[in-house]
């Protein structure tokens, strides 16, 4: 009969059912970050258990860590106790930790895929939501709670409903300036924010196998913003010759090995999904979100929404809620609304060719009058990769800051936060009220947007800059 990769992947680490209904699913390595990780080491504690395998576990350090140059534990003292309590319960448990100053140290979402840590048809688990970045390669991830993680730890298998299946597919080449941050903005806005929940989303269609792998690992990070707990893409030639020679990656005859797994890891023709969702990306336009979650999404050159045409009396109420949240007005373009900060980073917007997209429209331009504007690398990898072609000096040159590897403002967890009031152009993955900081105005955008206000101080269609 034939399969879907998820079915393929699912089937491939099934354990047992639970009595309760649950599959337990046996995890092939999984991440550990020092907001949530240092709670679960309590918990194993507390029950004298130990972790089960501690070789395919990781630590980083990553949430509350400052992004300033020289920066040691105390540079944001808040984040100091997490940082110690990582070291502490990685070092009774064996656990290899990526810590400051560890030249692979950054984003465990990036440095995962970038080491070689995930490959195509495994399973990955990370006490984050956005587990789901690493998808890209064609891995099954899930997002876990602090209970959950303390269960993988002890056991190296999750317990997680069998989800349904949604394949998404996407056709026809990109606009000018889009990308996969304006795909996944896309996505949204067509399904919302609750479109995939009960499904694992294969990602599918001409418009992702011209994507790069970079940009699929961005696709995949915003699944969980859709509703669903795993997306992912199925590996090709590209997959493949991207994860060839990592510090992770098998070699020799165990390369061999794992490709001849790797291969059949696709959806089989005439595979059954529960649900099919078709969506033309020809000619998309950059997108930006105008409201209080990653759905309400407009292309630049759309307007805000009118609440008065919604029939829905809950629905208009929360339209009329965001946009007076925002500050904006019905009707209205977004262009040239004024900007006073921008954040370019994070798991979503933070390899090399998210910076080098960024830096194409910054170079030979300076950031505008008022305007404080970031770029924090992805992982220290990424950020010796953008220094070496010289990116990091484009930034400064136009005034931009240049920040150490960290999650910084994507939740703000080390101190990195926005003023009361402020619109803020982010190439983060949550727009919610209060995220980057209280009355903060969060638009969700790709780096050419991001740049573009930058540069200009307000909200800029990228396309004219060129």
């Amino acid at each position: 009969m034939p399969k879907t990769l998820f079915d393929k992947i699912w089937d491939t680490h099934y354990v047992a059912t639970r009595p309760d209904g649950r599959d337990l699913v046996y995890i092939d390595r999984h991440v550990l970050h020092e907001l949530h990780a240092p709670h679960a080491f309590e918990k194993l504690a507390k029950t004298g258990r130990g972790v089960r395998r501690s070789d395919l576990t990781f630590s980083m350090q990553d949430h509350t860590v400052s992004t300033k140059p020289g920066r040691t534990d105390t540079t944001f003292a808040a984040g100091a106790a997490f940082l110690r309590a990582m070291r502490e319960g990685s070092a009774k448990h064996g656990i290899r930790v990526f810590d400051l100053g560890d030249p692979e140290q950054g984003i465990s979402h990036v440095v995962a895929p970038e080491l070689g840590m995930v490959l195509p048809g495994a399973t990955h688990a990370v006490p984050d939501s956005h587990a789901c970045t690493v998808g890209g390669l064609g891995a099954l991830a899930f997002g876990c709670g602090t209970t959950e993680l303390e269960h993988i730890l002890a056991t190296q298998v999750i317990a997680i409903k069998r989800p349904k299946r949604l394949r998404i597919t996407l056709d026809g080449k990109l606009g000018p300036h889009a990308a996969a941050k304006d795909v996944a903005l896309r996505i949204l806005a067509e399904i919302g924010v609750a479109g995939g929940r009960g499904y694992a989303i294969e990602f599918a269609g001409s418009t992702i196998r011209s994507m790069s792998i970079e940009g699929r690992l961005t696709l995949c990070n915003l699944t969980i913003e859709m509703g669903s707990r795993s997306g992912f893409v199925a590996p090709d030639a590209a997959t493949y010759q991207w994860i060839a020679g990592r510090p992770f990656t098998p070699e020799g005859a165990a390369w061999d090995a794992a490709m001849a797994y790797w291969r059949p890891m696709h959806t089989d023709d005439g595979a059954a999904f529960d649900k099919e969702i078709a969506i033309d990306c020809a000619g998309l336009e950059p997108q930006i979100t105008w409201g209080t979650d990653p759905a309400q999404v407009l292309p630049i050159t759309g307007r805000v929404p009118d609440p008065a045409s919604i029939a829905d009396p809950d629905k208009r109420a929360a339209m009329e809620r965001a946009i007076a949240y925002m500050g904006l007005k019905p009707g209205a373009s977004m262009i040239g609304e004024p900007v006073g900060r921008v954040f370019i980073g994070s798991c979503t917007n933070a390899r090399l060719p998210d910076l080098e997209e960024a830096a194409a429209i910054v170079k030979g331009r300076k950031v505008a009058e008022g305007m404080t504007a970031w770029v924090v690398p992805g992982s220290s990898r990424v950020k010796r990769d953008a220094e070496a072609k010289g990116l990091d000096s484009i930034f400064k040159d136009a005034g931009i800051t240049w920040g150490e590897p960290a999650c910084s403002m994507c939740a703000g967890s080390n101190g990195d936060n926005g003023e009361p009031g402020q619109r803020i152009l982010s190439t983060t993955n949550r727009n919610f009220e209060n995220r980057q900081g209280r009355a903060v105005r969060t638009h969700l955008v790709g780096p050419a947007l991001a740049a573009a206000a930058a540069v200009t101080g307000k909200i800029t269609d990228p396309r004219t800059l060129v």
